[in-house]
């Protein structure tokens, strides 16, 4: 059977919307995939602050702004399909929203864009609410990409993404687990924004500085890691407890890259020990992905870290590093049209793995 989605996703570090239309194909069981188009499309300042503050708003003008993302998003879709003349070829659209707020303890999380509002603009069926099945549940409703790595890219025993913030899968054939690491690039980001930058290209500025040992302690003793999996994070632990523990300490910007860069390199490492002491992996892989695989000096700080495991480390080409997870949104959302699992306990920690996300139908019957 072949498929052809376009999948969205939008995540922490408030880079943009990343869109992808890609082809499925299953054959017994065996799934493959072809990437024809790829745009992230930059959020401007008034979007980024909307995203950004969405969990100080009333409930009323939070559904506002979910509904006017919505909207958004299905004109970024409708830009997206005019600019790579794909019009007539899209099946169906799997969107991820923006999370906003997330608390699974306490039966809930929340993804910022109206699924129904998308399908009316694109006139495209859409899947969306991608997590909120398994965390009614009881599941962290996080990560959610492990089931399209398994399908995906099984020769990998371990994918690491480095986003806004840092998540780690073990691709175990029988029960493959997963769990948030880190803060990361979110943090990251608001660090250089203070020295006039969207990012530290390459990690060149925190190569400069030097390791604050008190900080670093601080933030390796923080009590969210010393939490057993399954776990996650919400977006609010980088900015309202992280940065501002950083900014307590009164140190330059590149030390503060520097300590923080090699917190998230240790966070990386501890959570690679522990998954490769539960069930060690000989000639084994790791894949790292998302907008920090592009920083070199996390990467270096990660992979020496771990030399010791006998992992080698793969940064794939650029199209996979930035688009990965939007690939897998695709892959939820032809799962989801199947009625087949999207989301896996072993990963989540729910009472049973499940078929998440609501469906929308945009065409006319």
């Amino acid at each position: 059977m072949f498929y052809k989605a376009i999948g969205l996703m939008s995540g922490s570090s408030l880079d943009g919307l990343d869109l992808v239309f890609v082809e499925l194909q299953e054959t017994g069981g065996e799934w493959t995939y072809t990437i024809h188009a790829s745009a992230c499309y930059a959020y401007d300042q008034d979007w980024n602050d909307r995203l950004k503050n969405a969990i100080d708003l009333s409930a009323y003008e939070y559904l506002l702004l979910h509904c006017s993302y919505g909207k958004y998003i299905g004109e970024q879709v409708n830009r997206f399909i005019e600019e790579f003349g794909i019009e007539h070829q899209v099946q169906l659209i799997a969107s991820h929203g923006h999370t906003s707020f997330h608390a699974p303890t306490l039966g809930m999380t929340g993804q910022l864009g109206d699924g129904a509002t998308i399908a009316a603009i694109t006139g495209i069926n859409v899947v969306s609410d991608l997590r909120m099945m398994d965390v009614a549940l009881g599941g962290q409703g996080a990560p959610i990409v492990p089931i399209g790595e398994k399908l995906l890219w099984k020769e990998y025993a371990y994918l690491l993404n480095l986003g806004g913030i840092a998540n780690i899968s073990a691709n175990r054939k029988e029960a493959p687990i997963a769990f948030d690491i880190c803060a990361a690039n979110r943090v990251l980001n608001l660090l250089c924004n203070e020295l006039g930058m969207q990012y530290d290209a390459g990690g060149a500025t925190a190569a400069t500085g030097n390791i604050n040992t008190a900080l670093l302690t601080a933030l390796n003793n923080l009590q969210y890691f010393q939490q057993p999996y399954p776990k996650s994070l919400a977006n609010n632990f980088g900015t309202d407890l992280v940065y501002p523990m950083i900014k307590n300490k009164s140190i330059s910007v590149p030390d503060a890259l520097r300590t923080y860069t090699e917190h998230i390199a240790m966070q990386v490492g501890y959570a690679i020990n522990l998954l490769h002491h539960e069930k060690p992996l000989t000639d084994s892989k790791l894949l790292i992905t998302g907008g920090g695989a592009h920083n070199a000096f996390l990467v270096k700080r990660i992979a020496t870290l771990i030399s010791g495991y006998g992992i080698e480390t793969i940064v794939p080409d650029k199209q996979l590093v930035d688009y990965k997870e939007a690939i897998i949104m695709a892959l939820l959302g032809v799962l989801r049209w199947r009625e087949e699992n999207t989301v896996l306990h072993s990963v989540t920690g729910a009472k049973r793995s499940s078929i998440g996300g609501a469906v929308w139908i945009g065409q006319e019957a």
